[in-house]
């Protein structure tokens, strides 16, 4: 099947506004054949100077002919921005669109999957990579027009007047091109790519650092969080001087070769004037002079052309990065699950498709149950819990929820049913409201309000200068990572969904903010089902079941008083974790 082309792909995201597409680039060649119109009076300007002198006074025609050019002009810039306009509008159509279609995508997408392609790097695709075809679209495609109609105008108008000097004329256009393609085709698509995946990757570390910044602060590890987007800004640094140094001398000689066609006419003069000048010969050369000069800018509006074309395929690969993407596969019998039960049957799971992470974990937590899954870190703890959410589908086994398969649940149902908490939850630049309200968008003002009280939220509200309304952000005001989890267990309370998911979400907050979170959870959890993930012991100590998992299988499991009895994995963490809260800095003096 013959692959269809960047253009057609872009054309189809268009609708009707595709026509306006094509008319912009009628228009554009048509502005470009134009333009050069004046220049055929201003040889006849010249013409009638020549043919009069030194008796100017019998020149007839110049202000006809002038005002001729000027109007020619005119008319060549308006049709040009007349298409400029029909490109504008077809291009952000086309750019609306295809953001549109990658966004709905990304939605339908496991939570998972976006997760691990990387925030920073799926934003600069929706947004740059969508950017990019726009201006290919609005700017480049009617230029390419016009660059190919000017040609065509000019080869007429070269050979129009002295064969010989036309021919002089087109010896730079021959040598451009020869260096051009020195400096496009297979390599540079290549380098192309090479250059974004460098921007990619410093755009995605940049996102990650200035997300991690207030663990970094927490921690003290400001020069290790550094050094990963440190690397990647050094590596893009690396590949531009070596793709500039790479370029130079081609990119030298073609500059040299296209601004050098007076060179070439000069020479060529030279030699067809040995028998004496002509004020035929001089005019034709004075015109070819002025005239010359189009050749430079049409060379090098092609040579960016191919460039740009370059871009947008590339643009277009890393869109398509994302849409091959598998969404969330649905059986198209949706069903509702009974209650809040959890079951796991034999689940399998691999990121990469080799290794296991999950290996055959079977396991039941009834409806109204708290659980805990703890264990080393890398274990499968997290990757457990983002099964159960469905960020991801398993390889092998199933999820059931309240009696039913998770992929037979509507992907709304489910997320109706199934809150997560996470360690780093994110609020969004609006109000304290609507940040809340996003757990259940049509509820009322007094539903919000509640939630938060039930959160331990008042102390944050009464601080802020415009309550509850007070946007996040906006005017310097920001919160700390534990009265951010407090907005969120209010948002998720709002929800009301029966099966709870708890991800170290206690990981960051402060001994103040800590207490009222865990207030907020107790809360939180009455008549739910609450699955948590922690590394501080204390915490999980009440579950009513707590399951060590290792190297992605269930080594322990019972309640915390059981598991202390036995020799094994639990016991030691809880030794270790009582040694370290017991730790003390003392200073001798």
């Amino acid at each position: 099947m013959k692959k269809q082309s960047n253009l057609s792909r872009l054309m189809g995201y268009a609708g009707n506004h595709k026509y306006l597409s094509w008319a912009s680039w009628v228009l554009s060649a048509v502005s470009a054949l134009l333009a050069l119109v004046p220049y055929w009076y201003i040889w006849r300007i010249m013409q009638e100077v020549l043919a009069v002198a030194p008796d100017f006074s019998k020149a007839q025609h110049l202000t006809q002919n002038g005002w001729m050019a000027v109007l020619l002009a005119v008319i060549a810039v308006l049709v040009y921005i007349a298409g400029l306009m029909c490109s504008h509008l077809g291009a952000f159509r086309i750019a609306t669109n295809l953001r549109i279609a990658v966004m709905e995508h990304i939605v339908k997408l496991p939570l998972g999957a976006a997760e691990a392609f990387g925030s920073g790097k799926l934003r600069k695709i929706v947004n740059e990579s969508s950017a990019a075809t726009e201006t290919y679209l609005a700017h480049q495609l009617p230029d390419r027009a016009g660059a190919i109609a000017t040609p065509c105008g000019l080869l007429v108008l070269l050979f129009m007047f002295d064969w010989r000097l036309g021919l002089l004329s087109l010896v730079p256009v021959l040598l451009g091109f020869l260096i051009m393609m020195t400096m496009t085709g297979a390599r540079m698509q290549q380098k192309m790519k090479e250059y974004q995946n460098a921007l990619d990757d410093m755009s995605n570390e940049a996102v990650e650092y200035v997300r991690g910044i207030p663990v970094v602060k927490t921690f003290g590890q400001t020069i290790f969080s550094f050094k990963k987007f440190k690397g990647s800004i050094d590596r893009y640094q690396k590949w531009v001087i070596a793709y500039t140094k790479e370029l130079r001398a081609p990119m030298l000689f073609y500059t040299a070769a296209i601004n050098g066609v007076f060179v070439f006419l000069i020479a060529g003069a030279l030699i067809f004037i040995r028998n004496g000048v002509t004020a035929e010969f001089l005019l034709n050369l004075i015109f070819y002079i002025i005239i010359t000069p189009i050749i430079s800018v049409t060379l090098t509006k092609i040579m960016f052309q191919s460039e740009n074309a370059m871009i947008v395929e590339d643009a277009l690969q890393r869109i398509d990065s994302v849409l091959e993407l598998e969404p969330l596969k649905e059986t198209g019998c949706a069903q509702s699950p009974k209650d809040g039960t959890v079951e796991l049957e034999h689940i399998r799971f691999s990121y990469d498709g080799e290794k296991d992470v999950l290996k055959d974990i079977t396991l039941t937590i009834p409806a109204g149950e708290t659980v805990a899954f703890v264990g080393p870190s890398g274990g499968g703890k997290t990757t457990l819990a983002n099964v159960i959410a469905r960020f991801f589908d398993p390889q092998g086994g199933r999820v059931k929820i309240g009696g039913v398969d998770a992929r037979d649940i509507a992907k709304e149902k489910l997320m109706d049913t199934v809150s997560f908490v996470f360690q780093n939850s994110r609020l969004i630049k609006a109000s304290i409201l609507e940040n809340v309200r996003m757990g259940k968008p049509d509820a009322t003002r007094e539903e919000v309000m509640q939630a938060l009280q039930n959160a331990q939220c008042a102390d944050i509200i009464e601080k802020l200068p415009n309550g509850v309304d007070t946007v996040i952000g906006a005017k310097g005001v920001y919160l700390s990572g534990g009265e951010q989890q407090r907005i969120a267990i209010a948002r998720v309370m709002l929800k009301n969904a029966p099966i709870v998911i708890l991800d170290e979400a206690t990981a960051f907050a402060d001994p103040d903010n800590e207490s009222k979170v865990q207030a907020a959870f107790s809360n939180l959890s009455k008549g739910k089902t609450v699955i948590m993930i922690a590394h501080r012991l204390s915490t999980v100590m009440n579950a009513d079941k707590i399951y060590v998992i290792k190297d992605g299988t269930i080594v322990q499991s019972g309640t915390g008083r059981e598991l202390l009895e036995q020799d094994g994995i639990f016991s030691s963490m809880w030794n270790n974790y009582q040694t370290s809260v017991q730790w003390k800095v003392s200073r001798e003096g």
